[in-house]
Formats: C-alpha cells, sequence, structure tokens
C-alpha cells in the first residue's frame, strides 16, 4: 500500500520564535478522508479550526513529525547556509525518518525542480518519489495537513511565550505592527535581543541600529549642548 507524505513549514518569513517544520505520512488511499474532513492550507482557517482538524489528522496519518527550530538555532545555522538550504536539510530527516514511497514538498523557492534534485541528492533511497511545488499546502491535504501541525505548534509557542513574558507579540512576523513594537519594547528592557528574537533578520538589525543611531545622535547632542 503506497504511503505518501506531506511536508510543510510555519514561521519561515517571522522575526520572533521559531521555525516549525512538519511532516504527515498517510495511505494513499486515505488521502481523501482528509478532504472530507475539509482540510486545506493552514492560513485559511481559524486558530480553532486548525485545533480541531490537528487532532483528526494525528488520528488519520500513519504517523507524523513536527520539528521546532529556535530562533537561536537559524541564526547559528544562517552563519553557514540560507534559509532555503535550512529547510531542506530538515525536510530530508523528515523524509528518512517516516520512509515514504511518495514525498510531496511545498517548496521554499520558486525553482521547484532544483529543490527536488537538492532533495533527491540528500536521500538514501532513490526509489521515493519526490514531488516539489509552490503552493502545495493549497493543492495536496497530505501537504495541508503538515500545514495544519506546523501551524498548530508555532502558534502555540508564541502564546506560551507572550504568557511568559506578559506582553503581546502578534504573529511574530515584521509585517505586524504589534511585532514591531514589540521588538522595540524587549530590545529596550533587556538591552539586546533575547534568545526568542531572530538576530541575523534585516527587521532585528535594522530596529537595533536605529536605536544605536538615537542613542548617538542624543550623546551628540548632549555633548554639543554642554560645549557651548
Amino acid at each position: 500500500m503506497k504511503k505518501v507524505l506531506g511536508i510543510d513549514e510555519a514561521g519561515r518569513g517571522a522575526v520572533v520564535g521559531p521555525l516549525v517544520i512538519a511532516g504527515a505520512l498517510f495511505y494513499e488511499k486515505d488521502i481523501p478522508k482528509l478532504r472530507a474532513i475539509e482540510v486545506r492550507d493552514s492560513k485559511e482557517l481559524t486558530g480553532k479550526r486548525r485545533e480541531y482538524l490537528e487532532k483528526k489528522i494525528k488520528d488519520l496519518a500513519l504517523d507524523f513529525v513536527v520539528v521546532s527550530i529556535s530562533a537561536n538555532k537559524i541564526d547559528e545555522l544562517r552563519s553557514e547556509k540560507n534559509l532555503n538550504r535550512i529547510e531542506i536539510d530538515y525536510m530530508v530527516d523528515i523524509i528518512k525518518t517516516l520512509k515514504p514511497d511518495k514525498v510531496i514538498v511545498d517548496s521554499p523557492e520558486a525553482n521547484t525542480e532544483k529543490i527536488k534534485n537538492e532533495i533527491m541528492g540528500k536521500l538514501d533511497d532513490e526509489n521515493i518519489e519526490v514531488i516539489s511545488e509552490n503552493y502545495a499546502d493549497k493543492n495536496h491535504p497530505p501537504v495541508s495537513a503538515a500545514s495544519i501541525l506546523a501551524k498548530v505548534v508555532r502558534d502555540q509557542s508564541i502564546k506560551t511565550l507572550e504568557k511568559r513574558l506578559g506582553e503581546t507579540i502578534g504573529a511574530g512576523y515584521p509585517s505586524d505592527e504589534r511585532t514591531i513594537k514589540f521588538l522595540e519594547k524587549v530590545l529596550e528592557k533587556y538591552k539586546g535581543y533575547p534568545e526568542f528574537i531572530r538576530k541575523s533578520w534585516i527587521t532585528s538589525k535594522r530596529i537595533k541600529g536605529e536605536k544605536e543611531q538615537k542613542k548617538l545622535d542624543n550623546f551628540v547632542k548632549d555633548y554639543s549642548g554642554s560645549s557651548n
């Protein structure tokens, strides 16, 4: 019986919190059951609906793996390789763990053939059929299922962090004004970025740079004033 694995991520572009990559393995014959419970791209679902479907997906799945890569770890790995290569390495680990006959991945870049070839080049089993597509989370239920598993874990990690800090983080993405305010606040509070902030991100670097420039401008202004 053919086993199909879907792989997707949540939090790729976020500046706060982990990147979560999930793999969900199903018998091919069970894929229509995912459609029947209306499994689709996690971004099209409410948080409550994702949590409901997460339980259903885990019941239907032969097996699943969810890997959470911390902000600190991402910064460390990005000194050696770009984010696409990081994702590919974790995808390959998931494939090796779950041993499917066929894997469908949501490609992290537009050149889907390149991603497919990179994954195949790292696998020990050349009989695994690899499909790499953009928007695979919209077109393939096993990938949609993986996207839901990843998103639930990512959302839970942000909620836990908000509770721990007593602060509003928002979605954790640079496009979220609440996240920008949060970055400014923690930078001021901790006199630097804590371990849950991706320090290698342009957004976090920009905010830190602006703060340091403001500090320097104020120092120069004060110095000039005291000299007169």
